[in-house]
Parts: structure tokens; sequence; C-alpha cells
């Protein structure tokens, strides 16, 4: 038994050190492929940090958004982090078997707990075999790789239960209600002899060990690399959602690039930022993000969790063809895979090297259906940053290669000459005023004539500034703002565009243009406080033109509107007896967490039945009109702004309210094609505080 132990000592270790050795050349080469990406700069603010992956990580907060997924996914995560110290325990009694770890009175009570610990385990394997295999969720992928995790997790379970039940027979020890498990095991087996089962022991060991080692080499080299890089990934995430990345266009005159070779956004796969990188490694390939995704749900080509996917794969066999550092190991296990192809033979590697990114890899119709609603990301249960990802490859296309929809080139163009998508003239800009002349809405130039002072500038917008129908939104807002004793002027002919719809697009010069221009606008006038009916100015002001040099106190007017209620300083009396479903602009919501001001504005409106769609909040579907697609018509499966109308519908309201021009007018858009506008009226929050407001004893009906 002795000479028994002795080999089966040393086989266990020669196999443990290849495997540890497999495990850390797989880590480095990851590592390296990585490195091959630009340096991305981190704020240390690590108390945010860590309270983050306390939450994401250790609390599962995204993933049990999906209640089921997230209940097994936690019982895997804490269950596989509390069934190591039995493996260990396991692995010391097949070394020696008179041993065990030392806890002394407190050992049955491990076991037993361990017993407990390893059967939810089993439970969760089976309950996630049928959620992928049976109940077949669209979201999650159904080959052989998507089950080799739960083959493995349950195999290593079984083993270690087996080989338990197995060591009550032969060290001839009786059934006990420590190990609950492997004595109905025992009590099964009792009929063997102790030499058979000790046997039966060391395979199912053996089969644990070798599962635990081969186990622990696939998760570095497979879509379980999420175990090591989603909580750096959580850690290293943007503090600031959504926020871009500013491009520096000061060219180095020392740079040894000729002009050919000078390009903007990412052309190549090691244009990429390394934390940018980091997210393909962290795709958990769970679907969440495809699933609420308002493109992929309308039927076009974009998958975020695809692009992901793909981008991983390209970077994992260009790194090897860069590094010679085979992607897949052992080696000789996968001798005809591309990845590890590309580090031997110089043909494969020019071929991975050659590869075109838009286009080979990632096609230009996934990256222009993207709405940039950042619902993809509020999904992803390892904070990967899709959109930032989308808008770097489309600011390759339009600023490198000079590629962009017609219609949104249109819109560019105009916004660049007029400072308006529609090219409508400057002049132009403050006639929405002559709505109702009534209302107090001076220009800076014009307190300055009087000698007056103002508190806000009232940003308003090329939407409200010229769309018919935002311009009522404006006039409201302003009446409200009256009414409260608000201080405030606008920029009139003067404003331009925020250059969101630039920016998002990829023109990310033309957006830097304008920032600079409006940003001498807003110092020329003293201006500290911006008001704005327009969540994507709203958010560009508020979260990107700090990094342009300017710092204002920011606010959308339901903001606004909400502290004026609250203060008493707008009465909402008048009765407004409508059933309403308030739709979430991705912009204020997703972006900046502005969810309850409107909803409380609305709830404190006499009459007003507010019902939440099905999709609210944080999973508030997009409108269609985010990432410069206001300005493009669909022309692949449904629209997405109908979709949106349809979930407002299917709660039976008499009106739909935003808080956004754009949303509006989309939804507007989908009342007319469902044929529903005579029945259902569309407003925004400010024109339903007015209605209120304005109205202090008889019943309003919009």
């Amino acid at each position: 038994m002795e000479t028994f132990l002795l080999v089966n000592g040393i086989a266990f270790a020669a196999i443990t050190v290849y495997g540890l050795y497999l495990f850390a050349k797989v880590v480095a080469t990851r590592i390296a492929y990585i490195r091959l990406g630009k340096k991305s700069e981190f704020d240390k603010q690590f108390k945010e940090r860590f309270r983050r992956v306390g939450k994401i990580v250790f609390g599962q907060s995204k993933l049990l958004k999906d209640k089921k997924s997230g209940i097994i996914h936690v019982m895997m995560f804490y269950g596989f982090i509390l069934v190591q110290f039995g493996a260990i325990d396991f692995i010391v009694r097949g070394i020696s078997p008179d041993n065990h770890l030392p806890f002394g009175i407190f050992y049955p009570g491990f076991v037993f707990f361990q017993e407990l610990v390893t059967l939810m385990i089993l439970v969760a394997v089976v309950w996630a075999f049928y959620r992928r295999y049976m109940e077949k969720l669209v979201r999650l992928k159904r080959g052989f790789k998507a089950g080799l995790v739960l083959i493995f997790i349950g195999t290593l379970m079984v083993s270690v239960l087996v080989g338990n039940g197995m060591a009550l027979i032969w060290h001839g020890h009786e059934m006990t209600w420590t190990e609950p498990i492997a004595s109905l095991i025992g009590g099964a087996f009792s009929w063997i002899s102790p030499t058979a089962a000790m046997i039966v022991f060391f395979i199912a060991w053996w089969i644990h060990t070798v599962t635990l080692l081969a186990f622990l080499v696939y998760v570095p080299q497979s879509k379980h690399a999420h175990l090591i890089a989603a909580p750096i990934n959580v850690f290293i995430s943007k503090r600031v959602p959504g926020k871009l990345e500013k491009i520096d266009f000061e060219m180095d005159e020392d740079a040894e690039e000729s002009e050919e070779e000078i390009s903007f956004g990412v052309g190549k796969v090691e244009d990429f930022q390394q934390h940018q990188m980091l997210d393909f490694y962290a795709c958990v390939e769970c679907g969440r993000c495809t699933d609420v995704c308002p493109a992929s749900g309308t039927g076009k080509m974009l998958s975020p969790m695809d692009i992901m996917i793909k981008l991983r794969d390209h970077l994992t066999e260009k790194g090897a063809a860069i590094t010679g550092k085979s992607p897949w190991v052992p080696a000789y296990a996968f001798a005809g895979t591309q990845g590890n192809q590309a580090t031997s033979n110089q043909e494969a590697a020019a071929t991975v090297q050659h590869a075109s990114l838009i286009g080979d890899i990632i096609t230009e119709e996934e990256l222009s259906g993207c709405t940039t609603c950042r619902n993809c990301e509020d999904a992803c249960p390892v904070n990967n940053e899709h959109v930032g990802t989308i808008i770097d490859l489309r600011r390759y296309l339009v600023m490198t290669e000079g590629k962009m929809d017609q219609d949104v080139q249109r819109a560019v163009m105009n916004i660049e000459r007029q400072g308006n998508p529609w090219g409508l003239s400057k002049k132009d800009r403050v006639k929405w005023r002559e709505l109702d002349e009534s209302a107090y809405i001076p220009t800076i130039k014009e307190l300055k004539k009087e000698e007056k002072e103002f508190d806000y500038l009232f940003w308003v917008s090329s939407m409200g500034a010229y769309d018919s129908r935002s311009q009522k939104i404006a006039v409201a807002f302003a009446k409200l703002m009256n009414k409260a004793g608000i201080r405030f002027a606008i920029l009139g002919n003067k404003e331009a565009n925020s250059g969101d719809t630039a920016r998002r697009i990829g023109n990310e010069f033309l957006f830097q243009e304008i920032a600079e221009k409006n940003i001498k606008e807003f110092e020329k006038n003293g201006v500290t406080k911006i008001v704005t009916i327009d969540p994507h100015a709203y958010n560009i002001f508020k979260n990107e033109y700090p990094d342009f040099g300017f710092e204002a106190e920011v606010y959308h007017h339901t903001q606004m509107l909400y502290d004026l209620v609250m203060e008493g300083k707008l009465a909402p009396n008048g009765e407004i007896n409508q059933r309403l479903t308030y739709h979430d602009s991705c912009y204020l919501g997703r972006y900046n967490g502005v969810y309850d001001p409107p909803r409380e504005i609305l709830k404190s409106i006499p009459g007003l039945e507010l019902v939440e769609m099905a999709r609210s909040k944080e999973n508030g579907m997009c409108c269609g009109a985010g990432g410069g697609l206001m300005w493009t018509e669909e022309t692949t499966g449904n629209r997405i702004n109908v979709a949106r109308t349809e979930q407002a519908i299917a709660v039976k309201p008499t009106m739909i309210s935003s808080a956004c021009p754009y949303c509006l007018t989309m939804l507007s858009d989908g009342t007319k094609a469902k044929d529903v506008e005579e029945d259902i009226s569309t407003m925004d929050v400010a024109e339903i505080l007015a209605l209120s407001v304005f109205t202090e004893t008889e019943s309003k009906t919009a």
C-alpha cells in the first residue's frame, strides 16, 4: 500500500505541475495579446471601484436581474468557492488516506456542510442544463462547448460524492449523518469488498483530479475566462457610464508615420485600448446584451455579444500571429487550429494579419445598427462596454475611410453648416418664441441690453428650436420657469448643436469643433448653469464637455421641474384624467440614472394614473433615435419605435409620455403607424405639468 501511495503521490505531483504550467501559459498568452493594445488611462478612485466589485461580482446584482439564471449562478459561484475546501480535503485523503484537513472537532460539521454545498451545485448544474437544452432560452448557445463546463462541474461533484461513499466502505466506517449523500451511496454498494471500494475510490479520486486540472486549463482559453477577467473588468470599467474617449488630433511633428498611415478610430484590433480588449475575454456569452438590444430584437444584424466574440477570436488569432505564442494548449492537441497554425505557418499568419477588421470580422451593417442606448452594457454581468467599442469602429469608418450613411451624412453636413440637422437657417432659431408671446423667453443679448442677469442658460436644442412638435415642449417649459420665477435666458441665434449626433455616429473631429465653439460662447456669456429639454445635450454637457475644459451645473428640465414642484413653486392643481405610461429616455436614464424625477412629477398631478410598461427604468427599451439613427430610415426588420410603441399600448394607456423630444417624436410616429393616434396622445412631462399648473380648478383631458 505504501508503494502504491508513493507512486500515486508522484503521479499526482507530476500531473498537477503540468496542469498549472499549462494554465499559467494560457494566461500569459492572453496577457501578451492584450498588451498589444494601447495603454488605458485609469483614475485611482479605489473606494468606488471596490464597492462596485462588491455589488456586481460578489453581490451578483446584474445576474439577478434574470431571477432564474441569477439564482443558478449564485449557487454555482458561491458553491464552487466553498466546495474548494472539500476538494482539497478529498485530495489530501487520496494522497494520505489516514489524514484530512485539520479542523478538529469541527471536522464532522465541515464534512456535512460540504455535502450540502456539493448537492446544491449539482442541483444548479441540472437546472442550468434544463434552461439551456430543454427550455432552450433564445439567448443561450447550445453547442458542445456551451455544455462542457456543466459536464466538468457535474463530474467534479459526482466524483467527490462517489469517492466519499466508497471511503466509508473501504475504511469500514458506519453510515453517518455528517455524510448523508455518501452514506446513501455507501449503503447502496455495501455488498462490495473494502478492496473493491478502495479501487473505486481511487478511480473517482483520479477522475476528480484530472477533471479539476483539465477545467483549470480549459477556463482561460474558453468563454469561462470571465472567471479571471470579469472581476478585473468590473474594477477598471468606466466610472461614468457611456462616456466616450477623447481623440487627440494634434499630430506629433516628429512622428515617423507618413500621412497615408495616419488613421483615427479603430481599424485594427490592436488599435483598441487594453481595457477594451479585456472586455473581449470577460464576455460570458450569456446573451443578455443581445436579448435586450433594440436592434437585435427588431431583426437587425447587430448582436452585441457576437461583436465581442468575433473581436475576441480575432484578437486571439492575430495575437498569436504577432507574438508567436500558441493560444491553445496543449499545443500538440490543437495543431490544426488557425490560432496555433498562425504561430508556425507564415501563410496562416499572413492571412490572419491581413484580415480587415471592418469587413472581414465586423460588418458595416452591424455597426450602423447601434442606437447607443447602453441597454447591452446595463444588462452585461461583467460590465463590458459595447457602445464605446462600436463607436471607435464607427470613427474609423467615418474619419479614416470616409464612409457614412447618406441620410446621416446629410444631417451631419447640415449641422456643420447651419448648426441643425435639417439645414434650416440659423436666423430662424428663435422663431419658436412666437408660438406664445405671453411667455418671457429672453436671449442673453436682450438681457444685456436691459441690464438684467440670468441664472440658467436654457439650451433649447435643435429639436426645441426647429421641430414643430418639440417647440411646444420648449414653450411649456419656459412658461413653467416664468411661473416659478426662474431667471433664464437662451442663446438664440448663437445656439448651435451640442455635437452629440456627430460624436455618436463617429465624426469626432466635427464634434470637437462644435464643442470648442460652444465652450467659447458659454465662457463669453458667463454660463455656469445649463438646463435643457434634450437628454443628449444634458449628457454631453455634463459628462463629456469637462474633458474639453468646461464644467457647469447641468440639469435636465424634469430635474428642475421636480425641485420646483417639491418646493411648492409650481402647484399642479388641475386634474388630468388620463391613464399614462412613461417612456424612459436612454440618455436620461441609463446614462445618468434619472428615473424618479419625471415619475414623481407625474404622480403629483391630480387624476393621473401612472402605469409602467413591462420594460421600464433600467430595462426600458430604446425608441430608436439614438446614435444618429434619428436621421436614417430603417430598412431591415421591424421599426424600433413601433416595437416600443407596441409595448406601451400593451398596458392600455390613453397617454404616452416622455421627457425627450427625440423619444416623443418616435413614439408619436409609432402611434400613427399603429393607427391609435386618435385614442392615445403623446406628451412631454413638461407639457402635462403645464396643463395642470395653468388650469387650477377645471378638469383637463389632453
